[in-house]
């Protein structure tokens, strides 16, 4: 997900096309999600990214989204977990970052029952009904 900085964002499309989609296959794991044979998200991990909060080698960046309002909350987040870490141990990563916006309340209770931990804050990071909201970053050691 990208911040959004202010209510007209929220308006704001973009056009993906198979180059920019390839370019994001460079450096990315890309993955959907599918429940009851739907497509309900995405999930994805890089290796080393300029998104992570602290920069240590050896960490993968996770971003997670289900998009659907039938697929939250029935287990799809945690079994995309599960799975994500799974893949991110096998290509040699120890150590995950991910970022949650703090009005994300099932998503933060998923993360900390996976056993993430808050490490710091990008204050006032994204607009969301009607206000500004912290993006929490959170790291886990595989």
């Amino acid at each position: 997900m990208r911040p959004i900085r202010k209510k007209n964002d929220l308006k704001e499309q973009f056009l993906v096309t198979l180059d920019t989609l390839n370019k994001r296959l460079v450096k990315e794991f890309v993955y959907m999600i599918f429940a009851n044979e739907q497509p309900v998200g995405q999930m994805s991990f890089q290796k080393n990214s300029e998104l992570l909060y602290n920069n240590q080698p050896g960490t993968a960046w996770v971003g997670l989204m289900i998009g659907e309002p039938s697929a939250q909350r029935m287990g799809v987040g945690t079994a995309a977990m599960e799975y994500l870490e799974e893949q991110i141990f096998i290509e040699g990563s120890k150590r995950i970052e991910l970022g949650v916006f703090e009005f994300n309340k099932p998503a933060l209770n998923l993360y900390n029952k996976r056993g993430y931990k808050e490490i710091g804050r990008n204050k006032a990071f994204t607009y969301w009904q009607g206000r500004m909201w912290d993006n929490i970053c959170m790291e886990k050691y595989l």
